[in-house]
């Protein structure tokens, strides 16, 4: 294997690891804090991704000469809209299955259907596409036989621009603070004023928000169907209990070790060898390691 093909098979992991990244995020987030296993989470990326069709279309019809920087008013609306949706989600439906993993389990399973079916209803069956900006076309060639497409170029670097977001958020924010002060002593925070609830719908709207940029920038890549965000969801779960619950970094690491691994597995085999193959080492790492590989070690008492 040539040293090229090397580097773009890595390239194409990181493209993979992007959108993983962005997925994982989102559910490490909720289910670190609220233990709540979100079968949904692959809907309201498709909810981000279908969010994108619309602005594309709006951009097209009424304000084609800035169809250049469309996608960033896409990715804008697309977190906003499923910020709100999570919150509303969660004050109206999620939060009366905390504490009752099973139930919370089946009850967004089911949801997940019910929005496949609305998208479907909405949008019909078939997929639909998005316009590539002009700017994002193309590919850029470092040197002769190594040609990396702007595109996956321009995911990576909002994927950093959005993981640097979420670090801010998380460790230099006062709202980061009250997430991590409910995450380790959901009582005691509660006893010293911090309103859990409020925490609680929050981290879990900006969990969806991320979903919703995900799905946008999935559009940049494939077409969308509403099933789109099945595509994704298990992987997802596998890069976060994988990389350790509660562990946003394990969660990064995790993500990138197994988006690449898929490439290169996929390279020589199939894509279905390439699941199979990661899904059984992960099976044995947890064997060993239940916790994940980068869980963050809790003081005894």
């Amino acid at each position: 294997m040539g040293i090229d093909i090397i580097i773009m098979q890595a390239f194409s992991g990181l493209s993979l690891f992007t959108i993983l990244l962005l997925m994982a995020l989102g559910l490490a987030i909720v289910f670190g804090l609220m233990g709540v296993i979100n079968m949904a989470h692959g809907e309201l990326m498709a909810l981000g991704a279908y969010v994108t069709y619309l602005v594309a279309l709006f951009f097209e019809r009424n304000l084609p000469s800035l169809m250049g920087i469309y996608i960033f008013f896409a990715i804008f609306c697309a977190f906003a809209a499923t910020f709100v949706f999570g919150y509303v989600l969660e004050r109206s439906f999620i939060r009366f299955f905390y504490n009752r993993p099973l139930d919370t389990l089946l009850a967004t399973w089911g949801l997940s259907l019910v929005l496949q079916q609305f998208y479907r209803s909405t949008f019909g069956a078939q997929e639909v596409s998005v316009p590539l900006a002009s700017w994002l076309s193309g590919a850029w060639e470092p040197v002769a036989g190594i040609q990396l497409p702007l595109n996956r170029m321009f995911i990576i670097g909002l994927t950093m621009v959005v993981g640097l977001c979420v670090y801010l958020m998380l460790f230099k924010s006062r709202w980061g603070l009250r997430v991590r002060a409910v995450t380790q002593n959901r009582p005691m925070s509660a006893a010293v004023g911090i309103n859990t609830d409020r925490v609680d719908a929050l981290t879990f709207a900006v969990g969806s928000g991320l979903a919703g940029i995900a799905g946008s920038v999935f559009t940049m890549l494939g077409s969308t169907n509403p099933g789109t965000g099945q595509l994704y969801i298990v992987d997802s779960f596998i890069v976060v209990v994988f990389g350790g619950v509660s562990s946003l970094l394990g969660t990064a690491l995790s993500a990138f070790a197994i988006a690449e691994s898929q490439t290169a597995i996929e390279y020589f085999a199939t894509g279905t060898v390439a699941k199979v193959t990661i899904l059984l080492f992960v099976i044995v790492m947890l064997y060993f390691r239940p916790q994940g590989l980068f869980a963050p070690k809790v003081r005894g008492a």
